[in-house]
């Protein structure tokens, strides 16, 4: 499996049989190099759209054109999507799983937002994603707060990998994330994202690493493909 970071929530997943965008916002990103672009979307098989927010989704409707693969994403969402900008998609809801090629992904909840466009459009909840490919599973949390539900999620999935938002403000922050890595779930390895983007976030994840001891914290820099 290989990780990808393209800055604030947007990110590469290659496992299975699948090169995985999930949130890949780009283009007035931060923290992306604009030069870099063909290398970050070279390869991708598939689209997974955590809610509507601009900082995740702004760009979708290029990065889907640019691609030619299809946008996985809340029901409401992907039909917004398709109506609107003609885009494939696939829409499915919280407990719904859906196959893509060797990569079985399933839809959980999220406690935020989900709004698209200058007028704040509703489009569904927003949601995290259970990825599993060759026995082994990862969580991306999406945009979220810490909830119980997250034990249920370890109980019924045992993710060994947590790629969770962590920046605060907008999200959960350092500390509240950390809780979620160590006593919800039992994972081996987390990757912060949704920080370092603006001032309003966290700039560094020293807070994750010193509140979970034992768990295997990495901060990958931006194009830095990571093997987990």
């Amino acid at each position: 499996m290989e990780y990808t970071w393209l800055g604030h929530a947007s990110m590469r997943l290659a496992l299975g049989d699948q090169v995985l965008l999930i949130d890949p916002w780009l283009s007035n990103n931060p923290a992306f190099p604009d030069d870099r672009r063909a290398e970050a979307l070279a390869g991708a098989t598939a689209i997974l759209l955590t809610h509507g927010h601009f900082d995740h989704a702004s760009e979708i409707v290029e990065v889907a054109g640019e691609t030619g693969v299809p946008v996985y994403t809340m029901v409401e969402l992907a039909g917004h999507l398709a109506e609107a900008h003609g885009l494939e998609t696939v829409g499915f809801n919280k407990g719904g799983t859906v196959q893509i090629g060797t990569v079985a992904v399933t839809m959980v909840a999220a406690t935020h937002s989900s709004t698209m466009g200058g007028a704040a459009t509703p489009v569904g909840d927003p949601v995290g994603f259970m990825i599993e490919a060759d026995g082994r599973t990862v969580y991306v949390s999406g945009d979220t707060d810490v909830m119980a539900d997250m034990a249920i999620w370890n109980d019924l999935h045992a993710p060994e990998i947590g790629i969770l938002c962590a920046g605060g403000h907008y999200t959960m922050d350092m500390k509240r994330a950390a809780y979620a890595a160590t006593k919800l779930f039992a994972f081996k390895t987390v990757i912060p994202v949704h920080y370092q983007t603006i001032p309003l976030l966290a700039q560094t994840a020293d807070e994750l690493v010193a509140a979970a001891p034992g768990v295997d914290v990495k901060t990958p820099a931006v194009l830095e493909p990571i093997t987990l």
